[in-house]
């Protein structure tokens, strides 16, 4: 795997986990928190929800689902 998809992961790691410790929370407070962009957030929340580990039942607002994880 390479270098930046290593980071990448670990990124979207992080952000779930930031969500479920503080959620809801706006893409905002996420880009903020982790001194990225806002179009960043965007992509890294796209993987979570697709995978179905992040809702947004209201818009900018962002929560964990139900969802079972296993986070090594």
């Amino acid at each position: 795997m390479s270098q930046s998809t290593t980071r990448m992961l670990t990124r979207i790691k992080a952000v779930y986990l930031f969500i479920r410790e503080s959620g809801p929370v706006t893409t905002s407070e996420i880009a903020e928190e982790f001194d990225i962009t806002d179009r960043t957030v965007q992509r890294d929340l796209n993987i979570l929800a697709y995978n179905g580990l992040v809702k947004s039942p209201s818009r900018g607002q962002w929560s964990i689902t139900k969802k079972k994880v296993k986070i090594s």
